[in-house]
C-alpha cells in the first residue's frame, strides 16, 4: 500500500518552507518515526518523519526545493522491503590480491557521492577535494559545503571565494534585524552588577539544588526572575506598539537568545513570574537541547514580551543588543570579570558584569529604563529579594 509522506500543516505566519536535507534516498527502508527530511522555516528547522515500515519509494522533490503546508513530498511503499543487494563477484585468488586497489583508495568515491549534499559534492569536485580527508561538522558527523570551503582555506590555494544563498532562518534575522533598526527609536543604557552574592548562592545550594530538581543552578535563572520581578513593576519595559496604541501585557513571557549554527533563535519562557528557578532552568536546558538538535517547534518560538541575551557565554565585555519586535526591549548580559570597586569605603576585588538594556524610545522613556535597570542590579546584588518577591 502507498503511503503519502506530506509537509506538517505550517502555522499562518510561515508561508511555506525549503527542503534542506534528505536523509533517505528513493529505494532505502524506512522505519516508522524515523526522520526523512529536514524542513528550513524563516524560523525553525522541522523533521518529517517516516509514517510507516516500508520503502521510500519516490522522491517529488529535491533538496533547495520550496513547498507548501500538506504538499505531498514523497511516497513511501509500506510493508516491503529494500531490494536486496547485488551478489559480490566471486573472489579473486590469493595471488591476485596485491593488484587489487586497496580499500582505502574506495572509501573517497563513496563518500564524495550519495553521503554528501549536492552543493557540497560539486563544491568538492570542483576544487578537487576529497570528502575523505573532510572532518565533518554536520549531523551525524556529515560533511558540509561549509566544511569543504573551511578546508580548502586551511590548505591554502588559490584565495577561494564562494557565493552561497542565506538559509531561510538567516534570511529572517536579517529581516526583523532591519525591521528592528527602521522602526524602533532604540537607545541603549547600561549598568553594572556585583554577581558575588550570587555566585556565593549558588556555590553554597548548587549541589543540594541539582540533587532536589536534576538540574544545575545557573545564572539565567537569577536573571529570568530578577527580569520577570523588574517586569513586573515597570510594566512599560514589558508593553508593545501597535500602530498608535500600547499593549500592556500583564505576564512575563520572556525570550531567551540560544545561539545555534544556523542563527539565533528565541525560545519563549511563558509566565516566568510563576516559575520556580527550577522551572526556569529546566525550561532553558530543554530548549537548548532541541535548538542544538533542530527539534524546536513553531510554536516554541512564537510570542514574547521580553527578551535576555547572553554574550557572555562567547567572551563579549559589553554591547548594545538590538530589540526583537515588536517587543520593545532587551536586557544584555556579558562576562563576568574580577574588577576592583569600591564597597564600604574600601577597594575590594569582585566578579562584576556589564549589563545593558536597549529599548524602543517611543514609549520607554530613559528614567524607565534606568529605574528598570537599577531594580535588575538590586535584585542580583541581594538575591533573597527575589525570595521575598522584593
Amino acid at each position: 500500500m502507498s503511503i503519502e509522506v506530506k509537509v506538517p500543516v505550517l502555522p499562518e505566519s510561515v508561508s511555506d518552507a525549503t527542503i534542506a536535507t534528505w536523509h533517505k534516498k528513493a529505494g532505502d527502508a524506512v522505519r516508522r518515526d524515523e526522520n526523512l527530511l529536514d524542513l528550513e522555516t524563516d524560523k525553525v528547522v522541522l523533521e518529517v518523519p517516516s509514517p510507516v515500515d516500508g520503502v521510500l519509494k519516490e522522491i517529488k522533490f529535491k533538496e533547495g526545493d520550496t513547498v507548501t503546508s500538506q504538499q505531498v513530498v514523497a511516497v513511501i511503499e509500506e510493508g516491503a522491503a529494500a531490494p536486496a543487494p547485488a551478489p559480490a563477484a566471486a573472489a579473486a585468488p590469493a595471488a591476485a590480491a596485491p593488484a587489487a586497489a586497496p580499500a582505502k583508495a574506495a572509501a573517497p568515491a563513496a563518500r564524495s557521492g550519495a553521503e554528501l549534499p549536492p552543493g557540497a559534492a560539486a563544491h568538492a569536485a570542483r576544487n578537487d577535494v576529497n570528502p575523505a580527508d573532510v572532518a565533518g561538522t554536520g549531523r551525524g558527523g556529515r560533511v558540509t559545503k561549509e566544511d569543504i570551503v573551511n578546508h580548502i582555506k586551511v590548505g591554502g590555494g588559490a584565495r577561494p571565494e564562494q557565493r552561497v544563498p542565506m538559509t531561510r532562518i538567516r534570511q529572517r534575522i536579517a529581516e526583523r534585524m532591519m525591521q528592528s533598526k527602521n522602526s524602533i527609536a532604540m537607545l541603549t543604557s547600561f549598568n553594572e552588577v556585583n554577581l558575588g552574592k550570587v555566585m556565593a548562592m549558588r556555590k553554597e545550594l548548587g549541589e543540594p539544588f541539582e540533587k532536589t530538581h536534576g538540574i544545575k543552578l545557573g545564572f539565567m535563572s537569577f536573571f529570568a526572575k530578577a527580569a520577570a520581578n523588574a517586569l513586573q513593576k515597570h510594566p512599560i519595559v514589558n508593553a508593545s506598539v501597535d500602530g498608535n496604541d500600547v499593549i500592556y501585557h500583564g505576564y512575563a513571557d520572556i525570550s531567551i537568545a540560544v545561539a545555534t549554527d544556523k542563527g539565533l533563535v528565541t525560545p519563549v519562557l511563558r509566565n516566568v513570574e510563576n516559575m520556580s528557578f527550577a522551572d526556569v532552568e529546566s525550561s532553558i536546558a530543554g530548549y537548548a537541547k532541541a535548538a542544538r538538535e533542530g527539534g524546536l517547534k513553531l510554536e516554541d518560538l512564537q510570542g514574547g514580551t521580553f527578551t535576555i541575551t547572553n554574550g557572555g557565554t562567547f567572551g563579549s565585555l559589553m554591547s548594545t543588543p538590538i530589540v526583537n519586535p515588536p517587543q520593545s526591549a532587551i536586557l544584555g548580559m556579558h562576562a563576568i570579570k574580577e574588577r576592583p570597586i569600591a564597597e564600604n569605603g574600601q577597594v575590594v576585588v569582585a566578579p562584576m558584569m556589564y549589563i545593558a538594556l536597549s529599548y524602543d524610545h517611543r514609549i520607554i522613556d530613559g528614567k524607565d529604563a534606568v529605574l528598570f535597570l537599577v531594580d535588575i542590579k538590586n535584585q542580583l546584588e541581594n538575591p533573597h529579594r527575589m525570595l521575598l518577591g522584593l
